[in-house]
Formats: C-alpha cells, sequence, structure tokens
C-alpha cells in the first residue's frame, strides 16, 4: 500500500515549536523575529492569531534557569566572597546564556500546543449563565 506523496501528517508540538516551524504543516515558519510571532504559515496559510502563549515562555525559564543562575551566584558569593567584578564575568554570562536561548523553542511548543490540542478561551454556555445566576 502506498501513502500519496503530498500526505502530510501533524508534527509532534514538541518537534514543531523547537524547530520553530508551523504546527499544522510542519514547514513554514512561526516566528518573524525572535519571539515575534508571523501573522500566518507562508506555507499552508494557518493564521496564527489563535496563539496566545502569554508570559508561559518567561515563567518557565524563569523557573528552571533563572534559579540555578541565583544559586550560582549566591554560592560564588558565600563560598569565595568574591568582588563584583566576579560575578559580572562569571554569573552575568550564565544567566544569560541559560535564559535568553530557550525563550524561542517554549514559546513555539507553547504555540504548537495551543493548535495540537484545540486550545481556546472558556466560554460558558446559556445554561451555566442561568444555574449561576439562580444559584447566587
Amino acid at each position: 500500500m502506498t501513502v500519496a506523496a503530498d500526505h502530510r501528517t501533524t508534527p509532534s508540538p514538541i518537534s514543531a515549536g523547537i524547530r520553530g516551524r508551523c504546527p499544522r504543516c510542519g514547514e513554514g515558519h512561526m516566528f518573524d523575529g525572535f519571539l515575534k510571532l508571523a501573522p500566518r504559515c507562508e506555507v499552508c496559510d494557518l493564521d496564527f492569531g489563535f496563539a496566545d502563549p502569554a508570559d508561559g515562555p518567561a515563567f518557565f525559564v524563569i523557573c528552571f534557569a533563572c534559579v540555578p543562575a541565583v544559586i550560582l551566584a549566591l554560592w560564588i558569593e558565600v563560598a569565595f566572597q568574591a568582588p563584583y567584578w566576579v560575578h559580572l564575568v562569571t554569573t552575568l554570562p550564565f544567566l544569560l546564556l541559560t535564559c535568553i536561548p530557550p525563550l524561542r523553542p517554549l514559546k513555539g511548543w507553547l504555540v504548537a500546543s495551543q493548535y495540537h490540542f484545540r486550545a481556546e478561551e472558556g466560554r460558558l454556555e446559556d445554561g451555566d449563565l442561568e444555574r449561576r445566576s439562580r444559584s447566587s
């Protein structure tokens, strides 16, 4: 059994996000700049207007990159009582290298996950509103 040549499968959110590719076709670019989302995919014309990762990428970077960098700075300070220039040479580059590069792949992963799982803003149905007003 052969598969048609133009048959495309949807890429996984992780793969599409890390590569910065369209979550639908996996070929078009998701970003216009470093962190700015493109208005639409240039290959399949998917409108990226649905995407709203908000502060998600920054939150993950703060939790998983900034905390170890601060621990490193505190350790250097306590263990060696280092002058400020030592922190500029050690802690600052470590902080920049662990915080800036992961932002784009994380934002791409969040956008691709929103597409893959069809995430959208929550809505109340008419019956829900009536029940809530009666219970209040």
